[in-house]
């Protein structure tokens, strides 16, 4: 697929998206590239910012199976991969799926569940299969995670562990609405729910070949060398107790090639490693003191306006 097809079928899964999100364009963009570049998304946001409805409306946007988990403190890893139960009939186990296999699947309020059943997503967004009774399932591509949780009443959570929260690409939060997007939303929805007449514009097949052409997008030595230059930053910094890992540095370099493409671009431009950093790097630093997520992002951008941009040819 050539990169302009890319863009041309972006800005419409955007635009369709976008007939029930309202004003959330910034962020469609972002998490779709997250789409495109194999990743997952963590949404934190207090509830009634259309978490739960941004994550249906990607699936049936794209026509892939959307499946919901409300994770609690009671669900089993078992509730999510599924199990092998014995068939007196054929006097066989037969594996009887979960959640998990789907194309988009909506891990609501994931910081509910206990350490154990959060663990169990770990294997299935890094290697695309769960293993069930030792036997490892593929999962059908795209898969991709949309988690959820809610900032404000953290009584009874269980907080992400670092490991986990390296496994998502991006953590992003739909921010508030202005007035003039309250208003938009109360006429939009006023008379029907948008999303009931919502159609499709492509298919989990465009969505796995726009994958494989991102990865094609030409990225520079001095590009490299400078989101490296980043996540060095980040493990040498006062404020930053624990710096980025090397899973980052590979996030920020797919997230970058997935943006470009989604412009137009064959190639990636160093403003656009610094417009996602802080996407896919603020929930991956531990700080030296307790700094909220806004905090976080801001130390990021500091961060990256303190280091040289190249001006080479980023396109040869």
């Amino acid at each position: 697929m050539e990169i302009t097809e890319v863009k041309e079928k972006a800005d419409k899964i955007c635009e369709n998206i976008s007939r029930v999100l309202i004003g959330r364009e910034k962020e469609i963009r972002v998490i779709l590239a997250a789409l495109f570049a194999g990743g997952h998304v963590l949404v934190e946001d207090r509830p009634g910012t259309g978490k739960t409805l941004l994550a249906k409306t990607f699936a049936k946007s794209i026509g892939g199976q959307f499946k919901r988990v409300q994770f609690t403190p009671d669900l089993m890893p078992s509730d999510i991969t599924g199990l092998s139960i014995y068939n007196r009939k054929s006097e066989d186990f037969v594996l009887v799926k979960g959640p998990v296999f789907t194309n988009i699947l909506l891990a609501d309020e994931i910081n509910r569940a206990t350490p154990r059943t959060q663990s169990s997503l770990l294997e299935a967004m890094e290697e695309q299969q769960v293993t069930i009774d030792g036997e490892s399932h593929r999962l059908e591509a795209p898969f991709f995670v949309i988690a959820t949780e809610n900032p404000i009443e953290t009584t009874g959570t269980y907080p992400l562990p670092e490991a986990q929260l390296d496994r998502f690409l991006i953590k992003i939060s739909m921010g508030d609405n202005s007035k003039a997007t309250e208003v938009s939303i109360m006429d939009r929805f006023m008379s029907e729910n948008p999303f009931d007449t919502l159609q499709t514009v492509c298919d989990t097949d465009h969505i796995k070949t726009m994958q494989e052409a991102v990865r094609e997008v030409f990225v520079h030595s001095c590009v490299k060398e400078y989101i490296a230059d980043i996540i060095l930053a980040t493990r040498n910094n006062s404020r930053i107790q624990v710096g980025a890992s090397s899973r980052g540095t590979i996030g920020l370099l797919r997230l970058s090639q997935a943006y470009a493409a989604m412009e137009g671009r064959t190639f990636v431009r160093p403003d656009d490693v610094r417009y996602m950093a802080p996407y896919v790097l603020a929930h991956r630093v531990i700080m030296a003191g307790h700094m909220d997520e806004k905090k976080e992002k801001t130390v990021i951008r500091e961060l990256v306006d303190q280091i040289a941009v190249p001006v080479e040819d980023w396109e040869n």
